[in-house]
């Protein structure tokens, strides 16, 4: 009952944000193999700036940028500092290219570590956003997966499953045997580490952790190219994913195929140069440079996340 009272007590936190606190983050040498990190910036922020393609498709997002524009220009108007829930990048890069433009509005972003995939963007008045938004917190969960290893979509799952939104959460970065160091907002760290018992059979304890102490692993990758006759989801997808094209074009149906974080329902949908391909119980696909052939094929680069 302990439990259900505390996550009753929670639930109104989901769509709060939290004020505006300064952090110290340390200076940190990187490891290139495996890494930690104390600099909760995002290097997406950097990488958003002075680029014009845009990567957003479908109303969904377009409403979800939507909100965070008018938020950024409510708090530019009050002289106030607001913050997002964690974004995915399309959505982020989105909303960074419309905000640099408009006048007396400053950004921050924070994932917990700096190639965050998931960050928080908080906006305001450039006189109001002085400091480091402390916005962004950190959780070890521990036990011992090493007879019962535990996927991405194991913990992301039993989060879940104590009752918070998926945007609540950032980024999930597996240990190994260890378990897993996971991004939160700070006002469910305490719901988080009383109501989070398992992970899939593993029993688990979860603490705060440091956001110095998080390590992180830089995502392996297999670069190859492709030579198709279109640039449709069903053909690049499938020659990236090494499965057939009627087996991918029945995972589209069944909702298991997004473009940039986004579900796609079409066989015949475009893919462009930069666009992220993920497929259900597959992995990450990134589409790199693509060039016409002299016979009007299509020559594209893909870049596997292993």
């Amino acid at each position: 009952m302990a439990s259900m009272s505390f996550a009753a007590a929670a639930q109104p936190l989901l769509r709060r944000t939290i004020p505006i606190s300064t952090s110290t983050f340390l200076n940190h040498k990187f490891n290139p193999n495996f890494t930690s990190s104390g600099n909760g910036i995002c290097h997406l922020a950097q990488a958003v700036k002075g680029e014009n393609e845009v990567l957003l498709k479908g109303g969904g997002s377009n409403e979800e940028v939507k909100h965070i524009i008018d938020m950024a220009k409510r708090a530019s108007l009050r002289r106030e500092v607001l913050h997002t829930d964690f974004l995915t990048p399309p959505v982020l890069k989105e909303s960074m290219m419309i905000i640099e433009k408009l006048a007396d509005v400053k950004t921050y972003v924070q994932g917990g570590y700096p190639e965050a995939e998931r960050c928080r963007l908080s906006v305001g008045h450039p006189e109001a956003l002085t400091a480091d938004p402390d916005i962004v917190a950190a959780l070890s969960i521990s036990g011992n997966f090493g007879f019962q290893p535990c996927s991405h979509g194991d913990f992301l799952g039993s989060i879940l499953g104590t009752g918070i939104v998926r945007d609540k959460l950032g980024d999930i970065l597996l240990q190994g045997e260890k378990g897993a160091h996971v991004l939160v907002v700070p006002e469910l760290v305490d719901f988080l580490t009383l109501s989070l018992e398992k992970v899939g059979n593993v029993p688990v304890t979860c603490k705060k952790m440091p956001l110095i102490a998080l390590e992180y692993e830089p995502p392996r990758t297999k670069t190859f190219k492709t030579v198709e006759a279109s640039m449709r989801i069903d053909a690049i997808a499938s020659a990236g994913f090494k499965i057939s094209r009627s087996k991918l074009v029945g995972m589209i149906s069944d909702g298991d195929v997004r473009v940039n974080w986004m579900t796609v329902t079409k066989n015949n949908t475009t893919i462009r140069s930069g666009d992220m391909i993920s497929v259900s119980g597959k992995g990450r696909l990134k589409i790199g440079e693509v060039n016409e052939t002299k016979k009007g094929k299509f020559a594209v680069e893909l870049i596997r996340f292993l």
